[in-house]
């Protein structure tokens, strides 16, 4: 009997049979016109009952019934925490003229909880302007450098929508509800420990999908709990849906972060890809974040969204104003003897190096190393596993020195790095704008030094007149370029 019971729970739904319409977001379930080859009647049965579970801690929020699959004790434990011992009250904030309190938006208290936790009293510009819009289900195009914190303005906004409207009684695994891509490994990383702290107290899932690491181990995590919020690149996510591991048409929220980079790496055909699986852009709410508004991510954004709020923050409050700037004049032959000086001889103990090429990037890294400085490299090449053990290392203040190119950096979100060093300057302007907002962040003072040489210094015009200022530029003092002492 007990077998058949089983082979009942295993089998029970019938392959055809649709999950039933419960939930309040617009029709998530029901495939539309273009979309008929990841219909539920063709995929598995996974239904919101795997025992498997269990290991999460977190049940989705409105499926009460079925706390019977897993015990109740670690449910009691994860749950009594908000309730019991933090009530809004505990999180003090005093109006401020100018200013807008998280307050000032009706959140969830365990949303609130997090916040409170992670100790953001005011919304940056742009989580104040951007939520303005999106709580109320409107969709967003949001220009904004990185460290502008436009991250947690769409994660508030994707958390709230998903506690506000309770899943479908009928899940399946692999079926997310929220999904953010972004073009690098290290921004869906960080987006997704983000979104790690923010859900802590809500029982929302987050999981992340990037390329280079065990596609195996991202599968078995797949299929041990209900994914609300994911977060991936591109390349990975196509990979698990035209496996049928990931179902897309029960999106609420997508979210496209960082747009123009998509566009440079030549993402677009695979993001267009991924969108045609989710429901229609008058079925979901759509936020796009870009550095830049060109033209191509414009039309972009016509497309995917539908009469969207258009919020921009200048990019001189992040770059300019917190960030003293310098640039030495060098020959090519003496950039490593000048790079290697500065940090030795003040002592520097978190600097973050840009170079424009990965082989660049790999010989500084090496040659720092041997001459006793403690460094690693940030690259296409280097295996994820080891990109985030060495990001961890540099965000401890183990190793001294991250070396970078413009991709790999760009989603690093490091406190407390003092100097930016561009070892070559960009050849776009924008792309200097996000090296030295590497320092300088969350209105900390910082500096950048560029080495500017007989073959780069070309470069340093277009990016004056993007500053809209003149950067001072001096030679670099004799003590700075003397030999570097050999280890033995």
């Amino acid at each position: 009997m007990t077998v058949l019971k089983a082979l009942k729970k295993m089998f029970g739904k019938a392959e055809g049979e649709q999950p039933s319409p419960t939930s309040t977001s617009a029709s998530p379930t029901t495939p539309h016109s273009g979309d008929t080859h990841h219909q539920q009647s063709s995929r598995p049965a996974k239904p919101q009952t795997a025992a498997s579970d269990t290991d999460s801690g977190s049940a989705v929020a409105g499926n009460p019934e079925k706390s019977t699959v897993k015990t109740d004790k670690p449910r009691r434990q994860r749950a009594a925490k908000p309730v019991d011992t933090w009530k809004l009250e505990d999180f003090a904030v005093e109006p401020a003229e100018g200013k807008t309190r998280f307050h000032d938006f009706k959140l969830s208290p365990e949303l609130m909880h997090a916040v409170h936790d992670l100790g953001f009293p005011y919304c940056t510009p742009i989580q104040a302007q951007v939520l303005g819009f999106t709580l109320k289900g409107q969709d967003a195009i949001g220009r904004a450098q990185t460290g502008t914190g436009k991250t947690a303005a769409f994660l508030v906004s994707i958390i709230t929508q998903l506690q506000q409207t309770p899943p479908p009684k009928e899940r399946y695994m692999g079926e997310p509800r929220a999904l953010i891509i972004a073009p690098t490994r290290e921004l869906v990383v960080q987006i997704a420990k983000d979104a790690a702290d923010l859900t802590k107290y809500t029982g929302l899932n987050v999981m992340s999908f990037v390329g280079g690491m065990d596609f195996d181990k991202q599968l078995k995590l797949l299929e041990s709990r209900y994914c609300d919020i994911l977060v991936a690149t591109p390349g990975r996510l196509l990979d698990f849906n035209q496996r049928g591991e990931v179902h897309l048409d029960m999106v609420e929220v997508m979210v496209l972060d960082e747009a123009d980079r998509m566009l440079d790496m030549g993402f677009i055909p695979q993001v267009r890809q991924i969108i045609r699986q989710t429901p229609p852009k008058n079925e979901r709410q759509t936020l796009l974040f870009s550095a830049t508004f060109t033209e191509d991510v414009m039309n972009l954004a016509k497309q995917w969204t539908t009469d969207p709020a258009i919020v921009e923050i200048e990019s001189d409050n992040v770059a300019s104003d917190t960030v003293e700037q310098h640039v030495y004049m060098v020959a090519s032959s003496d950039k490593y003897k000048l790079l290697y000086n500065l940090i030795a001889q003040n002592d520097w103990v978190r600097v973050m190096v840009f170079a424009n090429r990965k082989d660049e990037v790999r010989r500084i890294e090496e040659r720092l190393t041997r001459d006793g400085i403690s460094a690693v490299q940030m690259s296409g090449d280097v295996p994820q596993h080891k990109r985030i053990r060495a990001l961890e290392g540099f965000r401890e203040g183990k190793i001294r020195v991250m070396v970078a190119t413009d991709v790999a950096g760009r989603g690093i979100h490091v406190d407390a790095i003092s100097h930016v060093i561009n070892y070559t300057l960009p050849d776009l302007p924008d792309d200097y704008v996000h090296r030295i907002g590497r320092t300088g962040r969350a209105g900390a003072s910082g500096t950048s030094i560029s080495f500017a040489s007989e073959n780069d210094a070309y470069a340093l015009p277009p990016i004056e007149q993007l500053l809209g200022r003149k950067i001072d530029c001096e030679m670099p003092p004799e003590v700075l370029l003397k030999p570097v002492p050999h280890k033995h």
